[in-house]
């Protein structure tokens, strides 16, 4: 790469200054776009080798044969043109914004007498636009509203005052169902219509309560008047309004104009929440979805969304509520996270939201494409695990006994995160004596994996024993005895408080009791134990049963064991004639047999 792009030439010509820089590909496409505080610094880092960068970033390190760069004031600056840029371009490696929603606006348009609807498409002509809506059907709602309490023209006429002078329109059926107050023949002033406009704008944008409070003044002037019908309309106007805030999400009232920002992530995307709080009230919230491209940090994924959602809402509120501390200086934004109070129950808020948001997407992607959950899960389990490769093969061990007898030990095979039922297995317990649960593990861990290096079976990625530090111990020294025990990760399952132990490590590692790598060893160990169980009482069935038969005179150990084999159980051999036993027995021992049932 450094003989075909003399990158340090090019680091010579940056400024230690804010802006952003752009890298570009040898067939002079836009690659990546990305802004700094300082751009010498950064530009540096993605060469600097000591630098611990992700394979993504190598790929795109390798791509690079030219760098421009812009200068800006401010690092705000920088945050705003590197995500117009952004937009525009849509470079390789940046991350995507993955919304391909035209989202409605309500326009009031600029024109006399304005109209009030909906679009999905913005003109430069003056028009203001309210929104977008993430939700179409609050859109209407609020428009409902409006119309309901307000009457205004819906007719496209030009109703300039000239054309009103000269007499050019006549009412229509909406001025006769009150509707409308017929501005097009002069019987509604602009004064009186523009103080309507203010109102409904009051409302869009959060500001209800100080409607409510100039309706309950004029309300109270006109019962003063004694002109009780207008009085009554008022009241009317009022009550919708009051109820429209009652129905809205509403939170503390000092709480006036602040945007609420939160994150969730994995491996390949992101989602950020966004609520819009105006007095008190949320009056907008979306959650869109970004795709990483370079592995970007938290940090830098919300730095983005804030910016598109600012843009987008045309927000400037001065007090941005966040879910950690960004590194942005601006004097005119005050970046806040908060600990406690109201302003911690809206990130709440929004932070379920987003979490919501995340999960419902990852199951409509996992619907479509289970490999993707199998993928996402096994990978998570690394992590969770602290393991250097994937898990895509688990066994899990679990011993059984009663009293000391009929011991036996359960293995149960899982494979990319799902029961691999054809390869359990189960051990009956052959050199150990009594109840020694940790010979026990001892000896089912040796035979396992002896067996599997002699017929040269690949070896799992992840042991789990069910049982604390003894236990792992015990099969921990047959995995060395083997000189496997750096092959393979060993861990051990306590029940109690479901502690995960590991080799050598004094402290146990919980994991979130709600967590996908928990849930799947708790499954292991489950089953590991249903397995086991069965098993164990399957022999010990069979051992009570032989112990029975053997009661009887001239039936031994071995006899006894024939015939639980041919019969499969004692019922049947009482049933039995005696031509039948004959099959199994010699005539004495048959006779003996049925000897034995009749006196029972």
């Amino acid at each position: 790469m450094n003989q075909v792009f003399d990158y340090r030439a090019a680091i010579k010509n940056i400024p230690h200054k804010p802006g952003i820089y752009q890298f570009w590909d040898e067939e002079k496409e836009l690659i990546y776009i990305g802004k700094a505080k300082d751009l010498r610094n950064r530009v540096n880092s993605y060469f600097n080798k000591d630098t611990n960068v992700n394979a993504k970033t190598r790929v795109l390190v390798s791509k690079i044969r030219n760098i421009t760069f812009t200068i800006v004031d401010t690092e705000v600056d920088a945050w705003l043109l590197e995500n117009s840029l952004i937009k525009k371009h849509q470079p390789r490696y940046n991350v995507m914004l993955k919304d391909d929603k035209t989202y409605p606006w309500i326009i009031i348009k600029n024109e006399h007498f304005p109209r009030i609807f909906w679009t999905r498409r913005i003109i430069r002509d003056g028009s203001k636009y309210l929104g977008p809506y993430a939700s179409v059907s609050m859109m209407h709602n609020i428009l409902g509203l409006i119309k309901e309490t307000y009457p205004l023209r819906t007719c496209n006429l030009q109703l300039t005052p000239q054309n009103i002078e000269k007499g050019k329109f006549k009412v229509c059926l909406e001025y006769q169902m009150g509707n409308c107050k017929g501005p097009c023949q002069n019987y509604q002033t602009e004064d009186d219509y523009a103080h309507n406009i203010e109102e409904i704008k009051d409302i869009l944008t959060g500001k209800i309560g100080g409607v409510l409070r100039n309706l309950k003044s004029d309300m109270e002037r006109a019962v003063t008047d004694l002109n009780y019908e207008q009085a009554h309309r008022l009241k009317r106007k009022f009550d919708l309004l009051e109820n429209y805030q009652s129905k809205s999400t509403v939170v503390n009232s000092s709480i006036t104009d602040v945007d609420v920002f939160s994150i969730a992530t994995d491996e390949k995307y992101a989602f950020v929440n966004y609520l819009k709080v105006m007095n008190g009230t949320i009056i907008q919230t979306q959650t869109i979805e970004l795709k990483k491209r370079l592995d970007e940090s938290d940090e830098e994924l919300l730095t983005l969304a804030i910016i598109e959602f600012r843009s987008r809402y045309d927000s400037h509120s001065k007090e941005i509520i966040v879910p950690f501390d960004i590194d942005i200086e601006d004097q005119s934004i005050k970046f806040t996270v908060p600990k406690l109070g109201e302003k911690r129950k809206l990130l709440d808020l929004s932070q379920k939201n987003v979490h919501f948001f995340r999960k419902e997407k990852i199951d409509q992607y996992e619907k479509l494409n289970p490999e993707i959950r199998t993928e996402r899960l096994l990978t998570q389990m690394m992590k969770d695990l602290r393991m250097n490769q994937l898990p895509r093969h688990i066994e899990c061990f679990d011993n059984s006994n009663f009293q000391g007898k009929y011991p036996v030990s359960a293995i149960v095979v899982f494979r990319d995160g799902k029961p691999s039922k054809k390869d359990y297995r189960h051990f009956n317990v052959k050199t150990v004596e009594g109840p020694d649960d940790f010979a026990t593990m001892e000896e089912a861990v040796l035979r396992r994996y002896k067996r599997m290096l002699d017929e040269g079976t690949e070896l799992p990625q992840l042991i789990v024993i069910d049982g604390g530090k003894g236990q792992l111990s015990s099969a921990l020294k047959s995995l060395r005895l083997l000189g496997i025990e750096k092959q393979v990760t060993v861990i051990g399952i306590a029940k109690r408080l479901e502690e995960l132990y590991y080799p050598g490590d004094q402290y146990p590692l919980y994991l979130d009791k709600k967590s996908e790598t928990l849930k799947v060893i708790q499954q292991l160990r489950d089953e590991a134990h249903r397995f086991g169980i069965t098993f164990h009482r399957k022999k010990r069935d069979k051992g009570t049963l032989a112990t029975e038969l053997e009661l009887i005179d001239g039936i031994g150990k071995t006899t006894a064991e024939k015939l639980l084999k041919y019969f499969k159980s004692v019922k049947k051999i009482r049933g039995a004639s005696e031509e039948v036993l004959m099959e199994v027995v010699n005539t004495k021992q048959a006779k003996a047999i049925l000897e034995y049932f009749r006196e029972k």
